[in-house]
């Protein structure tokens, strides 16, 4: 069903209704956003960021072939947009701290939520760039390999390969740290 309607969107959209890209952009903002955030670890530079691929997304909406997912297509856009702006500047990373919402959390819940996320961007870091980018799509965005594959152009076994070591690096770093919240996972 999303297919469809993406299909239904860009048509629009190649028909001269420029409204229905913001149906688009709704749709993918916030995914957008987070593998970006992921990415760049400054929320700033990704919000920027968001907004360029968007706006380079919506250039090239006449070079969407149509035969993939439009999902995989917007990613792998975006994706060479962030890796071009890598290689022309070197962004400013800075640490941020997680916005978790109050609602009825104790400050014991939330010291943990965060502390959670914090070891689990301490292992994503660890982590070569475009090994980080494959594992933020597979496991943050859901894609397949076959999807990711697309994105980065590269073989499907190339990017089955590079999350298996991404895992192992990052198993034996839970273990040199024996313990943590991801000790199990791995």
């Amino acid at each position: 069903m999303e297919q469809q309607d993406d299909f239904y969107f860009v048509e629009q959209v190649l028909a001269g209704n420029k409204q229905a890209f913001a149906f688009i952009i709704n749709r993918y903002k916030n995914r957008l956003y987070a593998m970006v955030l992921r990415m760049v670890k400054n929320p700033e530079d990704a919000k920027d960021l968001v907004q360029e691929c968007f706006i380079k997304v919506y250039g090239q909406l006449n070079k969407y072939d149509r035969k993939g997912s439009f999902a995989s297509w917007l990613y792998r856009v975006s994706v060479n947009h962030c890796m071009d702006t890598f290689r022309k500047k070197q962004l400013h990373t800075v640490e941020y701290s997680d916005e978790t919402g109050g609602g009825n959390l104790t400050p014991e819940v939330i010291y943990l939520q965060k502390e959670k996320y914090r070891q689990l961007e301490s292992l994503l870091s660890t982590l070569k760039r475009e090994d980080r980018l494959i594992v933020l799509l597979k496991y943050t965005n859901d894609l397949s390999y076959e999807e990711i594959g697309a994105i980065l152009d590269i073989p499907v076994h190339t990017v089955a390969n590079k999350i298996h070591r991404a895992k192992n690096q990052m198993r034996k770093k839970v273990q040199q740290e024996k313990g943590g919240y991801f000790h199990e996972m791995f």
